[in-house]
Formats: structure tokens, C-alpha cells, sequence
């Protein structure tokens, strides 16, 4: 049976900095530690990824799987999982809502998994639990990494603003 996990995190950046690095599929491998791979296999009109491959390498688990994802205005993405070799179930979301006037971004991450091999309820959500929080941190990491998504510039920035 699937299991249904939710975790968010405030990232220092505005939402449309957050939503530029969740859709960049090409740079996950540099961020997210378990995906290796990635190709868009399907776009929409707007070029936003409609089904993607990754491929995972964690160590204890190593998977192909195919997503599609469904893009719900600027601050929603919902992926839902077409194929793979080790799940039966992978439904997910970013969720972004907007703090300190857009400057600032709630994330908030949804995953559902099911796999096809017997595992106890309590080591599936632990896996959701690892998968949310490093996804989460990841995220944040990378955003509040690229230059000009953050809305703190810093020390030293001479942005004269204090």
C-alpha cells in the first residue's frame, strides 16, 4: 500500500527562482544526489517538461523511472510515475507559496510511494521521509546558490538597503 509524506522548507529566494531550478531537469544530477540521469522525453507548448527519465543511483537502490508531470500555473508542479522498474507508485508535488512579500519561498514537497518488493509501512515512510528531506535541502541549497535568486544579498553587496 502507498504511502503519503509531506514535508516544506523556507528557501531565501522568490518563487519564480525556486520553479526555475525545480523544472531544470538537465542540472538535478548536480544537485540531488541520487539522480544520475535525466532526459525530457516529452515537452509542452511553453517548453516545460511533460514526461522525463531519470535515472537513480542510491547506493541500495538503482532505478530508471519514467514521470509525468502536470505544471498548475507558477507555483505548482505534480509528477506522477509511468514507469519503473522497482515502483509501483510515485506521485509527487512542489508546492511554492510566496512569504515576506515574494521574496522568500514556503516549499512544501508531496511524495507518495509504493514499491513492488515487500517492505514494512515504517521503512517505506522512512524512505519518503530521506527522499523529502534531502529533495528539500537539495533545493534549497541550489536556488540560494544561483546568483540573484536569493533576496538577501548578503554582506557587502553594496545594496545600500539595511
Amino acid at each position: 500500500m502507498a504511502e503519503h509524506t509531506r514535508s516544506s522548507i523556507t528557501i531565501d529566494a522568490a518563487p519564480d527562482a525556486v520553479m526555475t531550478v525545480i523544472a531544470d531537469f538537465d542540472r538535478y544530477p548536480e544537485w540531488t544526489g541520487e539522480v544520475r540521469r535525466t532526459e525530457v522525453l516529452e515537452a509542452d507548448d511553453q517548453g516545460r517538461a511533460e514526461r522525463v527519465l531519470l535515472v537513480l543511483d542510491a547506493k541500495t537502490i538503482r532505478d530508471e523511472q519514467t514521470l509525468a508531470y502536470t505544471w498548475a500555473g507558477p507555483h505548482e508542479v505534480r509528477w506522477t510515475l509511468e514507469k519503473s522498474q522497482m515502483l509501483r507508485a510515485l506521485d509527487g508535488a512542489y508546492l511554492l507559496r510566496p512569504l515576506a512579500g515574494g521574496e522568500r519561498t514556503e516549499v512544501t514537497y508531496e511524495l507518495t510511494v509504493d514499491v513492488k518488493i515487500p517492505m514494512l509501512g515504517m521503512m517505506k515512510r522512512k524512505m519518503e521521509k530521506i527522499i523529502i528531506e534531502r529533495a528539500l535541502d537539495g533545493l534549497k541549497q541550489r536556488v540560494e546558490s544561483v546568483p540573484g535568486a536569493s533576496a538577501d544579498p548578503g554582506p557587502g553587496s553594496g545594496s545600500g538597503t539595511d
